[in-house]
């Protein structure tokens, strides 16, 4: 899939160049392609370089964290949640450890974690399933709710907002909070629903809990007068943020766990993992940058928004529409698109704030399908699919609603 996005890229903006050559005259057009990919590469090594400091702060904090317990004392929290979600799972089966410990490393923005105890959640379920060849409803309402992005730390988009130059990098995360929770309820509620599973007191008590918290904070946000919103979302966002990284470190110091040296471990993985994006960054940097020195994504951009201004809606979250389409096909082309948003436009404008949320509140569907089924041998997928673009698109529109309520009409 991302190989026929990539080189569909290159192929279009060299189609879009010899109508600009052939039909426009334009004759400086392949030097402006080729100066845009020379640019793009020189900008996608600079954001990784300088990706290197901030990614070594946060995974060092997220490994205090994962040493004193918390990672733990998440999945022991979630587990009677999930034994209701999961009904077909045996009470004490491993793969509800394992479904737990996943949900609990995503919630804490910790991938590298994630995705192996999500495969081997997988293949714990597989021994449970009767059809090797079909994904049953648990495989199915686990990959949903990964793919609908439970994430409560976004840790990697705090980080790209700074390098690009962002005032205030984690003024994003209240928006990205409520989008999130929107994509991960419409996916749960969806396969709940097909699988006809009883929402007894246990799960309703969680789903009225976040929706209180989530529905009061922005419920609270609303009663605040335009110009304060974006200030109070950076004051309330910086201050969870602090109690957190506080929360971390005492439990640490409790535990008798060495912070310094957890800090340090995480760092190195934190270095490790900016100098390993730099070739996947630098590949969808240059094709983006050449398709828009083209003219093809203008003129896409444009026809939408003038699709969009005549049925008399706001054509301002337009821009953000290359993460929309990019984010479930690709997760290195949506991050690529967030970024080339961000130096288009500004971090801290409209369209730059929204790609941030848009990235923050989904998941690579199409790209967690290949992976998590993958690796199991699953042919016939069902209604998982269907799922997983459900919350997409619920979260798509709540990133934009939320994006109009915290910076809409802002730069």
């Amino acid at each position: 899939m991302l190989n026929a996005i990539w080189v569909g890229f290159f192929l279009t903006a060299f189609a879009a160049a010899l109508f600009q050559f052939l039909i426009n005259g334009q004759q400086d057009i392949f030097a402006a392609l080729i100066k845009a990919g020379f640019d793009s590469a020189k900008t996608a090594f600079e954001i990784a370089l300088g990706l290197t400091g901030v990614m070594c702060l946060w995974l060092g904090v997220m490994r205090i964290g994962e040493k004193a317990g918390f990672l733990d004392a998440l999945a022991r929290w979630l587990s009677p949640l999930f034994a209701r979600i999961f009904p077909e799972v045996p009470h004490g089966h491993p793969a509800l450890g394992s479904i737990t410990m996943n949900m609990a490393a995503n919630m804490l923005g910790l991938d590298n974690a994630a995705t192996p105890i999500g495969i081997r959640a997988m293949q714990e379920l597989q021994e449970l399933n009767p059809d090797k060849d079909t994904a049953s409803n648990a495989q199915i309402m686990f990959l949903v709710i990964n793919a609908s992005s439970v994430t409560l730390l976004p840790v990697t988009i705090f980080t790209y907002r700074a390098q690009m130059g962002a005032v205030d990098p984690t003024d994003v995360f209240v928006p990205i909070l409520m989008a999130t929770y929107c994509s991960t309820l419409a996916g749960f509620l969806f396969v709940a629903a097909v699988q006809r599973i009883r929402l007894d007191r246990v799960v309703l008590a969680w789903l009225g809990g976040l929706t209180l918290v989530v529905g009061g904070l922005a419920a609270w946000f609303l009663r605040l007068p335009a110009e304060e919103l974006a200030a109070r979302s950076s004051l309330v966002s910086n201050l969870l943020l602090l109690v957190l990284i506080a929360t971390f470190l005492i439990g640490a110091l409790v535990k008798r766990i060495n912070a310094y040296e957890a800090f340090i471990e995480g760092a190195k993985d934190g270095f490790h993992t900016a100098v390993t994006i730099i070739p996947y960054l630098v590949a969808m940097l240059v094709a983006i940058g050449m398709l828009r020195a083209s003219g093809a994504l203008d003129v896409f951009m444009n026809g939408m928004r003038g699709l969009v201004t005549s049925i008399g809606c706001d054509p301002a979250w337009v821009n953000g529409l290359p993460t929309m389409l990019m984010k479930p096909l690709s997760g290195s082309g949506a991050r690529a698109m967030m970024v080339e948003t961000m130096k288009t436009f500004g971090p801290d404008s409209f369209a730059g704030r929204l790609s941030a949320i848009v990235q923050g509140c989904t998941e690579t569907t199409f790209y967690i399908l290949a992976v998590y089924f993958g690796a199991i041998g699953i042919k016939r997928m069902r209604y998982a699919l269907a799922g997983g673009l459900v919350a997409d698109l619920a979260g798509m529109i709540a990133a934009v609603l939320s994006a109009y309520l915290f910076f809409g009409g802002r730069v």
